[in-house]
């Protein structure tokens, strides 16, 4: 499985907040919003800090998906 961040994007649209201002309440660098935009694997601490700067719970930034099954190369 795979994780992916869109419905924390949706809710920054939501709530009308930039990536610098989530940067600024949830304490962390532009590396992060990257690492967010091209789902890339988080920290719990981090995915906390941005849960609490939004007033948020996980479910509402995350999903899990599944990864396509590659075709052998028989």
């Amino acid at each position: 499985m795979a994780v992916t961040y869109k419905k924390l994007f949706h809710l920054m649209i939501d709530k009308n907040i930039s990536n610098a201002e989530l940067m600024e309440k949830a304490g962390f660098s532009a590396n992060i919003i990257t690492r967010l935009k091209r789902n890339h694997y988080l920290s719990l601490d981090t995915i906390e800090k941005i849960c609490l700067a939004l007033n948020c719970g996980v479910d509402d930034i995350l999903e899990f998906t599944q990864i396509p099954n590659k075709p052998n190369k028989d």
